[in-house]
């Protein structure tokens, strides 16, 4: 059997590959925009088809995971992006910018479907170093940390107005991927930690008659939407909810970056001691409390707005390093280990179901009121956690801690 390897060369290029992403995801329309014919509009339904086309890929990813090992795929989904994101530099029509975008979508997904089954399979094999939550917070630590760095040269890079510097932006991205999956191909094994395989339509007969994962994944669509609320509303509750200036927003989403950065490994290892679903439901808790917090926050007081502001954005920060490790150690320990693959690719579905609902939920709400969003976010906040408690006694007890 081969040995496991290289877990610090894996997180080491999960910070890169985040990079990769950080450096280009706030461009992805101005890009096309700027360096192109093409209306915005065309580009946002370019974007969207893009998505759409890899809706089908967790399944296929979780198949293959279980059948050749999840790393293969971790090099082959950077390897797209770093494909797609050089193509970038040269399309100019419609169909060049789907083709594209398609190939970086297509990789995100293949590499959110197997990065977690990665770590999983190596953290298995080495069972006297780190848990599984362990390996996870370091992930979402690193994971924070690319994208932030990223994010800061990107902003750092393109507020010079040049063309040139998107260019530069599109190829830095494609050689962060190139880096990462050369990396992970050259220093990482982690072998598979199941001994044999099902049938695709077998396995996931055997999955779709688990009833309380699919409950989990139900559940944790509504904390994986209130993680995403942060980045997602706060530019424009501040700009048009608070009329406050921008600066507001990218000091807090900077200091929310830093903080969990730092505070992932250690508050793991605190709560550690707890059962899982027991973190998840403290976790909407606290979404839930910070939510509340925002529904008071009015125009015209700034004295105690911002301070506010930033002390509810803690509670945030907390509940994000709490639930982030937890949620995908629970899911994999619920797998069982010839179906890991399936049942963490299927996992992600959660995040995606959010994001596609997260939008909708707060440009609509806010429409309503400003407070609404976050008066609504609470109460389905306090329902997660019911519901995490009450899915407890259906879960495997060896799965809880």
């Amino acid at each position: 059997m081969t040995k496991a390897r290289g877990g610090s060369v894996l997180i080491g290029a999960l910070i890169v590959d985040s990079l990769g992403n950080g450096l280009f995801l706030p461009l992805s329309l101005v890009f096309f925009l700027r360096l192109t014919a093409v209306s915005l509009g065309v580009l946002g339904l370019l974007a969207s088809a893009a998505t759409v086309v890899t809706l089908p890929v967790p399944v296929w990813t979780g198949t293959l995971a279980d059948r050749f090992g999840a790393i293969p795929l971790v090099v082959a989904a950077q390897l797209l992006q770093a494909v797609g994101y050089l193509s970038f530099s040269w399309v100019k029509t419609p169909a060049g910018i789907f083709v594209a975008s398609a190939l970086v979508a297509v990789g995100v997904r293949v590499f959110w479907s197997a990065i977690f089954t990665a770590i999983a399979d190596y953290a298995d094999a080495r069972p006297g170093q780190r848990s599984k939550d362990s390996w996870f917070a370091l992930a979402n630590t690193a994971r924070t940390a690319g994208l932030a760095a990223g994010g800061l040269v990107a902003g750092a890079v393109v507020a010079s107005g040049k063309l040139d510097a998107y260019l530069a932006i599109a190829y830095s991205a494609a050689a962060s991927f190139a880096v990462a999956a050369t990396l992970i191909a050259l220093f990482v094994r982690a072998p598979r930690a199941g001994g044999h395989d099902s049938p695709a339509g077998q396995g996931y007969r055997a999955m779709l008659s688990d009833y309380p994962f699919l409950a989990l994944i139900a559940v944790n669509t509504i904390f994986a939407m209130s993680s995403m609320m942060l980045p997602l509303a706060l530019p424009a509750f501040v700009l048009r909810g608070l009329h406050a200036p921008g600066w507001l927003t990218a000091s807090v989403l900077a200091g929310n970056a830093i903080l969990i950065s730092v505070l992932g490994a250690p508050v793991t290892k605190l709560v550690s001691r707890y059962r899982r679903t027991r973190i998840l439901a403290a976790s909407a808790v606290l979404w839930a409390t910070w939510s509340l917090l925002f529904a008071v926050l009015v125009p015209g007081h700034p004295a105690w707005v911002i301070p506010l502001l930033i002390g509810a954005t803690l509670l945030f920060t907390l509940a994000d390093v709490m639930h982030a490790p937890a949620s995908t150690a629970l899911a994999a320990a619920v797998a069982p280990d010839h179906l890991r693959g399936r049942y963490l690719a299927v996992f992600q579905y959660s995040f995606t179901f959010a994001s596609i609902i997260g939008p909708v939920f707060f440009t609509s709400l806010f429409g309503v009121g400003r407070a609404t969003p976050w008066i609504v976010l609470a109460l389905v906040d306090c329902a997660g956690a019911v519901a995490i408690v009450a899915l407890e006694g259906r879960l495997p007890e060896k799965s809880l801690r």
